[in-house]
């Protein structure tokens, strides 16, 4: 076991020792042994790091870190200068003004993969109609902040000033918090031997401040797969032309395992990447927006292939996930902060910071949040602020052994969305934030202890049957449609409003929406209820199923004026009084700001745990550990261990009470 260190002074041509130093971090890439430290000393390297080799066990990994103290930039983008000032008539005759230049780049300098040749597209992206332009995967950033892309070298002479964007998902106007900033715009032609470039700088100089544009897809993600064991710590990762990473295709992101098993990602601050920062997720072969390419069948029926061709890949335990995301700061990203369809099973993602996901809205699609996992098979997601998102966390496909918990989500268009699965997955000792906190468009979930400031939105799926899985493992059980219900909430702290002004998109909820639980009535409260409705002997095997609801299993949760409990929910306790709850921001610090009334107090609960929570129904699996043990639901949103003795109040926090509370939630 050896260090390798690496910094801007050294050479390729040295042996990588403290006196010798590396030049480039892939150059100690190709020296590095299972067991070696990579050691990176400070400055910026512009270089996409191609790991040439894994660790073989959690004992002997490869790992890369900055030097201890030192600030370690590994970049995407190159400088760019030789901009020159355009003037007169340009395009067609539009006139350029005078805060206008251009510059070309040689094609060489992107090799095989130019940015701006490259469209944002795949399965599941949505542009308006066919005739609108799309994206590219190219950027322009001044002093580090990224440019928004027009149609036209007239768009950038007389950009438009935007004010507010839409949401496309729920139809919030929101508006723009720098709308000068949208005017920084950039447009890009790719000819036979050079790429032009035309950007607005509003009278800036780009020739004397620093301006930088995408090169490279990656900036720290292995070409083949199985390379375990790998670390990165205490890097700034930024400015990647990462693509359209959709569950049915190739899933690069800006850093990632590349279909590998256990790497640990820690301690970075990532930022700017085209689409995804993070990716724990698919590999080519077992799809390639086969939907879009061939557009014979739908992206459905494509997903569900893959769930099968890699499973005869090799997809298990033994091979694929058991990923550590921890404490990493992710921001500035077009789709997410961390995606991953296959590849992230087993893995846990904690302690991160992720803000500013999908906000610039350059392109929309159905799979952007600052967390998006497709098969998310025994993962836990814990302890994550995550706020300024166009959705917070998206649960696709496959939820099951997941958990959820101890997270902060504020200040999102959206919080929390659970899709198309059937469970067993736990939601606890949360907050929920925003103001569309909750939409479960599946079966067989547990939402325990958690603070749901805003709507609840459930609705069955039953044109999508899904898979899913023996538990704690990828094998294929079987699968089946989504009726809903099947659900469990105990011990949740429901704010209200009213229902006519809530904002969520109709035309995507078929089912339910409102503030609490009401949305379950109709349901049968026991599972004993459930069979009594289906044992109909004068009726088919499928027949005595077809119109009854699945049963739910509710209780003990508070609801504040505005919100509805279940009709048969036992333990209910209904506030008349006027409640008031807020995540403020102060500096670094983010505060839970409550006013409870006297009758909070009365609400007690003893520890939640799997023997409380009934099996799901279709998987027929307990709510369990990742070992197999029974889950215990007794560490609070503040880290407080919960007495197995103790009673305690509804909500996220242990020592939550009536009156007046300023508390520290990160």
């Amino acid at each position: 076991m050896r260090e390798l260190h690496v910094a801007l002074a050294g050479s390729d041509q040295q042996d990588g020792s403290a006196d010798r130093p590396l030049r480039t971090i892939n150059r100690a890439s190709a020296l590095a042994q299972p067991g070696d430290t990579v050691v990176v000393h400070a400055g910026e390297y512009r270089e996409w790091v191609q790991p040439q080799r894994g660790g073989l066990s959690n004992l002997r990994r490869i790992t890369y870190t900055a030097a201890p103290g030192e600030h370690v930039v590994i970049k995407g983008s190159e400088r760019i200068t030789g901009w020159t000032p355009v003037a007169g008539g340009v395009g067609g005759g539009a006139i350029v003004g005078s805060g206008v230049w251009q510059v070309g780049v040689p094609n060489s300098l992107f090799g095989d993969f130019n940015p701006y040749a490259e469209e944002v597209d795949g399965d599941w992206i949505v542009y308006a109609d066919l005739s609108t332009p799309k994206k590219h995967l190219g950027d322009v950033y001044l002093n580090g902040a990224s440019f928004f892309e027009v149609a036209s070298i007239a768009e950038v002479a007389d950009p438009p000033l935007r004010t507010e964007v839409v949401d496309n998902w729920t139809g919030i106007t929101d508006p723009i918090r720098d709308p000068e900033q949208t005017q920084r715009v950039w447009y890009a032609e790719v000819g036979d031997q050079a790429t032009i470039i035309w950007a607005n700088f509003f009278g800036t100089d780009p020739n004397v401040e620093l301006v930088e544009i995408n090169v490279r897809r990656s900036v720290f993600y292995p070409l083949v797969h199985h390379l375990d064991y790998i670390t990165v710590r205490g890097f700034e990762l930024a400015q990647a032309a990462t693509p359209w990473a959709p569950p049915t295709a190739d899933q690069p992101g800006l850093i990632g395992p590349n279909w590998a098993k256990g790497w640990i990602i820690e301690d970075n601050v990532i930022h700017d990447a085209k689409c995804s920062a993070i990716s724990l997720g698919k590999e080519h072969s077992t799809g390639q927006n086969f939907a879009t390419i061939r557009r014979d069948k739908p992206g459905y029926q494509y997903q569900l292939e893959s769930v099968f061709s890699a499973r005869q890949l090799g997809w298990d335990r033994d091979h694929i996930g058991s990923h550590l995301v921890r404490r990493n700061t992710i921001y500035d990203c077009g789709q997410n902060g961390i995606v991953g369809h296959l590849g992230c099973v087993f893995s846990t993602i904690e302690d991160n910071h992720i803000y500013n996901i999908a906000l610039k809205r350059e392109f929309y699609g159905y799979e952007i949040a600052g967390i998006k996992l497709h098969a998310a098979i025994d993962v836990a997601i814990r302890h994550n602020r995550i706020h300024d998102c166009s959705l917070g966390i998206w649960l696709d496909w496959q939820t099951q052994g997941t958990r959820v918990s101890r997270n902060l989500l504020y200040a999102n268009n959206r919080d929390l969305f659970v899709e198309v699965s059937h469970g067993p997955y736990l939601v606890e000792h949360n907050i929920l934030g925003s103001k569309a906190s909750l939409e479960v468009f599946s079966q067989g979930g547990a939402y325990v202890h958690n603070l749901v400031c805003g709507t609840v939105a459930l609705a069955p799926v039953v044109e999508r049957p899904t898979p899913y899985h023996r538990p704690h493992s990828t094998q294929v059980a079987g699968y089946a449609a989504i009726h809903g219900g099947d659900d469990r909430h105990i011990g949740n702290i429901f704010l209200g409003g009213d229902p006519a002004a809530a904002y969520h998109p109709t035309s995507r909820v078929w089912g339910a929406l409102g503030y609490g639980t009401t949305g379950y009535d109709g349901h049968p409260a026991s599972r004993e209820d459930y069979l009594a409705q289906v044992n109909d002997p004068t009726l088919g095997d499928h027949e005595r199923f077809a119109d009854v609801k699945q049963p739910v299993y509710i209780r003990d949760n508070v609801y504040a004026p505005g919100a509805g409990a279940y009709e048969a929910e036992l333990g209910a306790t209904v506030i008349v009084d006027d409640v008031a709850v807020e995540v403020v921001e102060d500096g670094d610090q983010v505060f839970l700001e409550t006013t409870l009334p006297a009758g909070f107090d009365d609400v007690r609960l003893a520890v939640t745990g799997g023997e409380d929570l009934p099996p799901v129904r279709f998987v027929d699996a307990e709510f369990e550990e990742p070992d197999g043990t029974l889950a215990v639901l007794a560490v609070d949103l503040l880290g407080t261990d919960k007495a197995p003795d103790g009673s305690y109040p509804a909500g996220p926090i242990a020592d939550l009470a009536s009156g007046a509370s300023h508390i520290p939630v990160w």
